[in-house]
This record gives structure tokens, sequence and C-alpha cells, in this order.
């Protein structure tokens, strides 16, 4: 397959450039990066300014598949109204800028994956939260939401649309886990804010595992939440974290001093919701790391 990538240069995207090399395909990579000339016959990389039409619009014409996955990251800086359009034209104009491509391409790719988060649901404080639940309120569920608006839109020009409805992605490469452990290895971890609200996650490989699965599964479509079976809350997996990487999990931090510190993003970690992964599930995909011990387990081995 040739599968053309945007956010290919991040945590996920690096991962699933590896797999899809490995597995024999041809991908190019759109950024906005000046890398060097790729070493691998099979990977291009292709500069783009992720708003505008240009030269990387050939790739898309005649592409097997398309992944979107760039977005600015979303714990970097302090939400200000600066901060916050970044993060909204980051995956807002550059996944528009993608599906205009798409229906200005002769031969359009058969299927869209693309990001979207658990945030969506906004803050749920009880209940499974299925695909079925309605958007919620709040900074992070309009931000999805308008993130999804754009990318089915490619669904107009008859090709298949995945929103991936992702939780925490945990690997020992980045993410969230990377910023998260340093607490735990300074012997000062603990449970951020109350420890009850809920905290979706999945395992990296599982993250990629279901990407793939999905580019080749015909009948996947539409939003699917990716977190695994084992829904756990905030205090469960610093618990289950620290036991991990055998260090006590006992140094909570309140809610309040988070809000002072990192102001509106604080509600990125106060909150949550319990992601139950009905169509994933459902789809008849099989989890590499179903529990949060196994899946940490294999990253502090």
């Amino acid at each position: 397959m040739k599968i053309v990538i945007t956010g290919g240069t991040g945590f996920i995207g690096t991962s699933l450039v590896d797999h899809l090399l490995s597995r024999g395909d041809s991908v190019v990579v759109l950024t906005k990066r000046n890398l060097p000339a790729s070493v691998n016959r099979n990977l291009t990389f292709e500069h783009w300014d992720g708003t505008l039409p240009g030269s990387w619009a050939k790739h898309i014409d005649g592409a097997d598949a398309v992944v979107t996955l760039a977005g600015e990251n979303l714990s970097t800086k302090r939400w200000s109204a600066r901060q916050k359009k970044i993060l909204r034209d980051s995956r807002i104009v550059t996944t528009r800028a993608v599906v205009t491509a798409i229906g200005e391409a002769k031969k359009k790719p058969s299927v869209l994956v693309s990001a979207s988060g658990a945030g969506y649901y906004g803050d749920v404080a009880e209940g499974d939260v299925t695909e079925d639940a309605p958007k919620g309120t709040g900074f992070l569920a309009d931000l999805c939401g308008d993130w999804e608006g754009e990318a089915v839109k490619a669904s107009a020009s008859g090709v298949r649309v995945v929103i991936m409805r992702t939780g925490v992605v945990l690997g020992s490469q980045g993410g969230a886990l990377k910023k998260m452990i340093l607490p735990f290895r300074l012997f000062a971890g603990g449970t951020l804010g109350t420890g009850r609200q809920w905290f979706p996650w999945i395992h990296i490989e599982d993250q990629i595992g279901f990407i793939l699965y999905a580019l080749g599964n015909a009948g996947i479509s539409g939003p699917v939440n990716l977190a695994a079976p084992e829904p756990v809350t905030m205090a469960q997996f610093c618990k289950t974290l620290g036991k991990a990487m055998h260090r006590p999990s006992w140094a909570p931090v309140p809610g309040l001093v988070l809000k002072l510190a990192l102001g509106e993003m604080a509600m990125m970690i106060l909150t949550g919701q319990r992601v139950v992964p009905k169509r994933m599930a459902g789809t008849g995909y099989v989890f590499k790391y179903p529990t949060l011990e196994g899946a940490l387990g294999e990253i502090f081995i």
C-alpha cells in the first residue's frame, strides 16, 4: 500500500511509520520539519505548511490511504488565546487541507484514518462512555468536534473515514507517560487531583495495531474509541505506575495547585471519562495489552 501520513514525526507517527515500512508499505510523511533525505527507498519526506495546497498534494492522488495525526502538543504551553488558536489550527486547518486534496485527487484513497481524542466527550463522572455518547462541553470537546467535522467531509468524495477518539497513549518513547514518570523517579509521585476522575488509556502497540487493522478492514468506519478495555481512575493509574516503577505513590497534587500551575490546561488532567472501546472490540480487534498492569509491565520491564 501507498500511505500518506501527517504527524508522522511525532510519538505515534514514528512508530506507525516503522510498522508500515517493516511490512513493505510505501510511506510519504508530510512534515513541516526540514529533514534529511530518507535512507529507506520506501519512505519519502515531503515538506508542507499544513494550510495551503502545494506540491505535496500529488502524493494524495493515487495513494491507497491517508492517516492524519498532526496536532500541536496539548501540554506544551499554557492555554492562552494564542495557544488555543495554534492547537486548533494544527488540527483543523491541516485536516481541512488534506480533505481538500482528497477531493481534488483524480484517484482518491480508499480510506482516511483521522486522529481525535476522548476529550470529545467532555467530563463524564459516571457511567460507560461509548461512541454513541454525545459531544461534551469545553475547549477540548469543541476542538475534537470541529476536528472530526473536517475529517468526515472526505466521505462526500466516497472515501471511508475512521475517526480515532484516543485516550492517553502509553509507551516508552514519548507521549504523556514520559512527563508523568519524573516525580515517581524522584520518589515524589502520586495522584493528580482527587484521583476519582477516569483515565482512559491505550498502549502504543494497540494504537498502532488498530490503525493497521482499520486500514485493511473495509467494514470499519465512523468514530471508534481507542482505549483499553480495563478503565481505571487516576488514583488506580498512579498506584499501578508506582508499582511498575518500584516507587511509592504517596504525594497527591491537589487540583487547586494544578490549576494555579497550568491554568485551564489543568482541566485535561482533573477531568475524564470511563471510555469503553465498544466498536473497537466489536470489529474483532484483539488487544495485545488489555490490562494496565500488563501495559506498564512491558514499558518498565
